[in-house]
């Protein structure tokens, strides 16, 4: 039994053979295409650019000239982690480019015979302790959209998938040109034990280009901030246990940094997962209205394996008071625009010159005894050395694309249908926008040298043809994303140690000179719940040329054009 969606053009299906296309119907499966690499038990969702992929292959089949009076039907097997990855990808479809909401696609996604869908779980070792729907993923991906974090028009797919790489960096952009999350940085670059290492100078000239001005670190100081703070880098220490929750003094101190930093904030614990996803979690959800689960998928597509363990239930008991410090700061924010005009001319009386410049530095509020990053097993790693160890045994994206067998399947069951054959001019106008089909990259060294090639690239011009993203419902607050050099005065830094609260409640001077740019608010939370990326516009970069075919940019809004004529069969 078959409940239709919109009949008679898109399709999902669960099968237990694999089907053969027939004169009407064309079947698909990405399921051995688009394959999550996990840590232990953990099994999607699926990253950023495998979505921007996905996005790019089904734009490309409804506008195949071939595929006109075709059904399409995108079929998965009863593997319920490849299930529940694909449901992802396309129910993130309908909300990206069909204008659905959630609760629309997912109630297609489970409509007719369909069963529920096997919730995602953490990174961790040990027993899962909170579930992550398809829904709460669909949910994360539609904020994120309003919001302007997700905009496949700027996004570079070839750039998110290089920079993801250990060897590369190991850095995801979270809200684009405001809050970077990435890997701790070591005192050398080297390779040790087959994991490349980059020293804090690798990251200069990528932290310069996209305008990040401010450090924060989580862990250990395993090496010295004056590297950064020297560079014209600002620099904070915010120390908590690997696979801890911050105290909320540390949470505090954090968004405080965030919200008064001009440019953009590159995070990091060891890495670069538990600790530094939580406190980027946190800023979501005080600014943007995330819900803890959207907060959380939202994180995990654009740096998988984020938040962990106890992390979630963390975010869980914020909310309320996240949302509340979030609603007065932008109501304060409000007020203080309203005022600024006037009080900038009466403050212009009382107008003086300062010729004191004040050096950033690093106040270590705790000696290295204190510092203890250790939840220590035998071997003396803690969860994030565990974490990047796996994570630096990956082999490079051309070289896994079908490493996974396909499992046996029998006969067909289980559909859901998206799409009508009315709909089918949706989204078939051409389009002059760059495309999404790229070959794949070439084959990423494991040596240190060229490892570091792109992180130690010269400074170069950013590309003044890259847009902003813009959400697509409505406006929200603008996202700083050009270039500038970090700032030269600075504030003495407030530094805070998570085992030591009674240190750390005590203040330094801030810095008065600096604003609090204002929280972009937000239309409210989706609805219905389910029971139970991004990145700065593209700049040039070495060793990753544009590859464009502008017949298959996913296309960014509703149309009624004529079907482009196409007249190969799309893959």
């Amino acid at each position: 039994m078959c409940n239709f969606f919109f009949p008679d053009r898109l399709y999902f299906a669960t099968l237990r053979s694999k089907p053969k296309s027939t004169a009407n119907t064309h079947y698909f499966s990405t399921d051995e295409e688009f394959v999550y690499e996990n840590f232990y038990a953990d099994f999607g969702p699926l990253n950023f650019a495998m979505l921007y992929r996905y996005c790019c292959k089904l734009n490309k089949k409804l506008k195949s000239f071939t595929l006109t009076r075709k059904r399409i039907v995108h079929y998965t097997s009863f593997d319920q982690r490849k299930r529940a990855n694909a449901a992802v990808l396309i129910g993130a479809y309908a909300v990206i480019y069909l204008k659905k909401t959630p609760e629309e696609a997912y109630r297609a996604l489970i409509s007719g015979s369909n069963a529920s869908y096997l919730p995602f779980r953490d990174a961790s070792f040990g027993n899962c302790t909170y579930n992550l729907t398809v829904l709460d993923c669909l949910q994360g991906i539609r904020k994120a959209l309003q919001h302007g974090f997700l905009n496949f028009e700027t996004f570079d797919v070839n750039e998110y998938e290089h920079y993801e790489r250990v060897e590369n960096g190991d850095l995801n952009w979270i809200i684009p040109g405001k809050l970077l999350a990435f890997s701790g940085p070591h005192p050398k670059s080297k390779i040790e034990n087959g994991y490349p290492l980059h020293a804090p100078e690798a990251y200069f000239p990528y932290f310069r280009k996209h305008d990040v001005t401010t450090i924060v670190r989580l862990n250990k100081n395993i090496y010295d901030a004056k590297r950064f703070t020297d560079a014209g880098f600002d620099h904070y220490d915010l120390f908590f246990v690997d696979g801890s929750t911050p105290s909320d003094v540390i949470t505090r101190r954090f968004l405080h940094v965030c919200e008064s930093t001009d440019g953009a904030v590159a995070v990091h614990c060891k890495a670069g997962l538990g600790r530094t996803g939580t406190l980027i979690g946190c800023y979501l959800m005080k600014h943007y209205r995330f819900t803890p689960a959207e907060a959380i998928a939202w994180i995990r597509i654009c740096r998988p394996g984020s938040i962990i363990g106890p992390q979630q239930h963390y975010l869980e008991e914020k909310q309320t008071s996240l949302w509340a410090h979030g609603d007065i700061h932008r109501s304060k924010q409000r007020q203080y625009e309203d005022r600024s005009v006037p009080h900038l001319i009466s403050s212009m009386d009382n107008l003086s010159i300062s010729t004191s410049i004040f050096k950033s530095h690093n106040v270590y509020m705790f000696s290295n005894s204190q510092q203890n990053d250790y939840a220590e097993n035998d071997l003396g790693m803690t969860q994030g050395d565990k974490l990047r160890a796996l994570k630096g045994r990956r082999q490079p994206r051309s070289s896994r694309m079908h490493a996974v067998p396909c499992p046996i399947i029998r006969q067909f069951s289980m559909i859901s249908v998206f799409w009508s054959v009315d709909m089918v001019r949706v989204c078939v106008l051409p389009v002059l926008h760059p495309s999404c089909v790229f070959p794949s990259l070439p084959s990423t060294s494991t040596r240190l040298a060229s490892s570091l090639g792109n992180l130690y690239e010269p400074n170069g011009e950013a590309n003044s043809s890259g847009k902003p993203p813009s959400p697509s419902s409505f406006t929200s607050h603008p996202i700083r994303m050009g270039y500038s050099s970090p700032i030269a005065t600075h504030s003495y830094h407030y530094e805070v140690n998570n085992n030591h609260p009674s240190s750390g409640a005590k203040s330094l001077t801030y810095n008065l000179n600096k604003t609090s740019p204002s929280g972009p608010s937000s239309n409210g939370r989706l609805g219905a719940s389910e029971q139970g990326h991004h990145r700065s516009p593209p700049t040039g970069l070495s060793g990753l040329s544009a590859r464009y075919l502008s017949r298959s940019i996913p296309v960014s809004h509703l149309s009624s054009h004529q079907p482009s004529q196409d007249t190969h069969t799309a893959n």
